[in-house]
Order: structure tokens, then sequence, then C-alpha cells
């Protein structure tokens, strides 16, 4: 993450009527996006870490855009809101995913109340407490699952950093879950897993992006930017051709001592 922090990310399915009017009301506070095709749709919130998803009742395809993101551990927490004047529609939006229903008056009323309300927003004092953890030298075990991700022993680690995880009770512990998962997504790929593997790196992106680009003497920024592009590459290729992956682009774990 950079020093600043950005807006958290409002996302708005289809072509609302009232989508320009919740735009206008929350621009300064909220970087706000509108989806109309779901060919980005999840990564979108995954990348984005969406504080909320405004879904319109009057896109035919408003069930999938709701259901989508319950599908998968990466997105499942991302509150879902349908707006619509249905009132039907609003009562059996809980069975496809949607957390809230809202008529369209009502959002429009305080759209800021109604974020302030429903969105999962970023918490400053636990992000102060984070970036205060991470000036902190990197615990032995820890350090020992860094060791074995180079070393390429994927489950080892594994079991070395959820130890730590376990004994952690600050949100540095985020670190430790955020290397574990792209690790075992490295492990899934020499293991001939893709669907494994696409799933924990699309899992470990929640918390590699909350943390900042070092911690306990860890390069989040080179980690994220390399299990992105693992992860980039995956979805070009797709499951057919999996076995074409060049394996080059899994890279080692960047790790400096602390003074």
């Amino acid at each position: 993450m950079s020093d600043k922090e950005p807006k958290p990310t409002i996302i708005i399915t289809g072509k609302p009527d009232w989508a320009s009017r919740v735009t206008t009301s929350l621009a300064d506070s909220y970087d706000i996006r509108q989806l109309t095709q779901p060919g980005t749709y999840m990564n979108t919130l995954i990348e984005t870490r969406a504080a909320l998803v405004l879904i319109d009742g009057n896109d035919d395809s408003w069930a999938s855009w709701a259901t989508t993101p319950k599908t998968s551990p990466a997105t499942r927490r991302i509150p879902i809101a349908l707006i619509s004047e249905d009132h039907e529609q609003r009562a059996v939006s809980t069975l496809k995913g949607a957390d809230i229903a809202l008529a369209p008056q009502d959002l429009l009323k305080n759209p800021q109340r109604t974020i302030q309300q429903y969105a999962r927003l970023p918490d400053s004092e636990w992000q102060a407490l984070l970036d205060c953890e991470c000036q902190q030298a990197l615990p032995e075990l820890a350090q020992q699952g860094v060791q074995k991700f180079n070393e390429g022993q994927y489950y080892k680690q594994h079991d070395l950093f959820e130890e730590q995880w376990m004994k952690t009770e600050g949100p540095v512990r985020d670190l430790y879950r955020a290397v574990l998962q792209v690790g075992i997504a490295y492990y899934q790929i020499e293991r001939g897993n893709y669907r494994g593997a696409l799933k924990m790196l699309q899992r470990s992106v929640q918390w590699l992006l909350v943390l900042p680009d070092t911690c306990q003497g860890i390069d989040i920024a080179r980690l994220r930017a390399e299990s992105f592009a693992v992860r980039a590459e995956l979805e070009r290729l797709g499951e057919a051709r999996f076995k074409e992956f060049d394996s080059s682009l899994i890279k080692g774990v960047q790790w400096q001592p602390g003074p």
C-alpha cells in the first residue's frame, strides 16, 4: 500500500437511474466503479477490496451479480446490496446472495449514511497497529517459513506460517496468512491443480493489499507483484492450457533482517 490511503471502492452493477446521483454524492469519499459486463467483476472485487456492491434490480442478471461474490472466499465477505423498487424482489434477494435490500428512494435519501451503515470500511486504528507491528522483527517461526518457501518446500512453509499465525493476536497475523497462501498456491501449481492454485492466489489478495510494502523485513510489494503476475498468467491460459504455464514466474520471498 502507498503512504496515502486509497479511497474505499463502491461497485455499482448495471445501468441504474440512480447511479449518477450516488456517484455525485460519494465521489469525494469513495472510488465509484460501475460495471456493466461480468467478465471483470471478480477481479475488480478482489483487487480493489471492494467495500460494498450496489446491484441494479432492473438488470436481468441481478441474481448472478449478487450470487457470484459469495462463491469465493476472496469476496464472500463483501456486503451486497440489491437496490430495487420491487418489494417481492427485495424479499427474495437474500436467497440469491444479497445481504441488504433497499428501495432506490431509501438509498438516495442519504447515500453517505447508507454506505457508512453497510459498507466494509477500513479501520484506521487497526491499520495504525498493523503499521507499527510491521516495524518489528520477523519471528523465528516465520523466518523458518521464509526459508522453506524459498527452498520450494511449500507444504512445510504452510505449517510454519500457520503456527505463527495461530500464536499471533495482532493484525500482523495477516502477513503470515498472506505468505502461506501464496506458497500453497505455488504448491498447487506444482501438483497440476489449476483451480486450487487460482483459488489460493485469489484468497491471498485480500491480505496482501492491506499490508504495507515492507512488513517485518519481507518485501510485500515484490511478493504482491510477482504473485499477481502468476495469477494473471493462470487466468490468461485457462485450465485447458495450464500445462503451458511458465514456472519461472514463481519466485521466492525477499526478506531482509532488521538491524
